[in-house]
């Protein structure tokens, strides 16, 4: 018992020392902004490794830019896309987590339906029903992560999904709301985001796509890199989208409804 019980202290030690550890370098982000995130860590060696073991060159943008230096029209771009309550909530807008949660549920069961009407029409015919159904797209799982869960996710955690990370996230989320400012967060935000394959942040991303710093971004163009967030990869291969024209537009009627901190 008294092995146990020393094991458990020890763990409970260590768990104590790492949210110290991570408190200490976001207090350290009051002054010093932070050069790396663990994702982008992750996603550079990913990126050479494939460049390693495959043709394709290396490629890596990334540049830090004071806040007074992102044009206005992309702070009220991604927050119009991301999280239009930033100024407001306290780092997790559970009213946008209830409303993903259930609309995740409705495209669960119209996914299940969907494959249930195939099984029965062709349930005589196992090898057509069993092909049919590989067609069948999972249903696409939406978020209700707020730009400072983003944040949190991306500066100091992996990318594993299991309950105790998303525990984890919920701890750092509080504590970048409770030590820095608003300010501070989309800051950072914009600085470490990823816009397409070894392409982050804001001033990266407007050289990238529009061959100007990102001062100078203007309503649509900041709408149009707001709405490549949630799939910066996909959307960097398919700069013709019509999705990302038709939400862009939608994206710029909104921004006047959001004011950056």
């Amino acid at each position: 018992m008294r092995s146990i019980g020393r094991w458990l202290l020890w763990v409970v030690l260590a768990g104590l020392a790492l949210q110290l550890f991570f408190v200490l370098r976001i207090a350290l982000m009051l002054v010093v902004a932070p050069q790396s995130t663990a994702f982008m860590r992750s996603e550079a060696w990913q990126i050479a490794s494939g460049s390693l073991t495959t043709d394709k060159s290396w490629h890596w943008s990334s540049q830090w830019v004071d806040y007074q230096d992102i044009n206005p029209n992309l702070k009220r771009a991604v927050m119009a896309s991301e999280d239009a309550g930033f100024p407001e909530h306290g780092g997790v807008d559970w009213d946008a987590i209830e409303a993903a949660w259930a609309k995740n549920e409705k495209r669960q069961e119209q996914a299940e339906k969907r494959q249930e009407q195939i099984e029965k029409k062709l349930a005589n015919k196992p090898e057509a029903a069993e092909a049919a159904l590989k067609k069948v797209k999972p249903a696409k799982i939406l978020g209700g992560s707020t730009i400072t869960q983003q944040l949190a996710k991306n500066l100091l955690l992996s990318g594993e999904r299991s309950l105790l990370r998303k525990g984890q996230e919920l701890v750092l989320t509080l504590t970048l709301e409770a030590v820095l400012s608003k300010r501070r967060i989309l800051e950072i935000y914009l600085n470490s985001v990823e816009w397409g394959e070894g392409v982050f942040g804001a001033e990266a991303a407007a050289q990238r796509y529009f061959k100007k710093p990102a001062s100078q971004l203007n309503a649509h163009e900041a709408a149009r890199l707001a709405v490549m967030l949630p799939s910066p990869k996909f959307f960097e291969t398919r700069p013709g989208s019509a999705y990302l024209s038709r939400r862009t537009a939608t994206i710029v009627a909104r921004m006047g409804d959001v004011n950056p901190p």
